[in-house]
């Protein structure tokens, strides 16, 4: 347990990094946080899969340690990295179970912070973009007129469209919603990380066809 001991011996944000996780025939299951990843590898459950020239390369937690040495030197700035007492080990983009066969299928959960990531904190009704601290959620028919809170009912809002809005359908308040509200098939979150560069490798895994499943922090 030394070398694992070493590897979190320390706090850093790069644990909590997004890591695609894959099961054994390469089909995408979730996200989890490097800090878990770390612990399959150590534990030979999972191995890291790099994507280089569109061939995958499969490394142990020993081998990647070494790469780490040799792209610490070359390309740091491309990853994150953890700090550990003798070495630095860069965190992975993917890994692979090597025992995990299932595809476990969920539906998306309806949270509020999947409607602003499905929305893209885009207001439904004037279709300006705003923190998250500045939208609300409003219900296209009104809860007060039998409305429910289901994704193809509930948008993201900015607070003056919603106060205008009230507890009238779109066409009685005189706006128009910009994108008519759908159940997403994958976690919405996923489009947050597909956004950063250094992502790009999972978007060959995240067929639409079997990418359903809840993404956890």
């Amino acid at each position: 347990m030394g070398t694992l001991g070493a590897v979190f011996g320390g706090t850093s944000n790069s644990l909590a990094s997004g890591v695609l996780v894959l099961n054994k025939h390469y089909a995408a299951v979730r996200v989890m946080p490097a800090r878990r990843a770390f612990c399959l590898l150590f534990k030979q459950i999972a191995e890291i899969v790099s994507v280089q020239d569109s061939q995958y390369l499969s490394y142990d937690f020993e081998s990647w340690r070494e790469v780490s040495e040799f792209r610490g030197k070359y390309e740091r700035e491309h990853y994150e990295w953890i700090r550990c007492v003798r070495f630095d080990l860069a965190v992975p983009r993917i890994i692979r179970l090597l025992f995990y066969d299932r595809l476990p299928r969920r539906a998306v959960k309806l949270t509020r912070r999947n409607i602003f990531a499905r929305d893209c904190n885009c207001c439904q009704y004037c279709g300006e973009r705003f923190p998250t601290s500045e939208l609300s959620l409003d219900h296209v028919l009104p809860r007060s007129r039998g409305g429910q809170t289901v994704w193809t009912n509930v948008v993201c809002c900015c607070v003056k469209c919603n106060v205008r809005k009230g507890g009238r359908i779109p066409k009685e308040a005189h706006v128009r919603l910009i994108t008519k509200p759908v159940q997403p098939n994958r976690a919405p979150a996923i489009t947050l990380h597909l956004t950063s560069a250094k992502y790009a490798s999972w978007k060959q895994f995240l067929n639409e066809a079997y990418w359903n499943v809840e993404l956890r922090d």
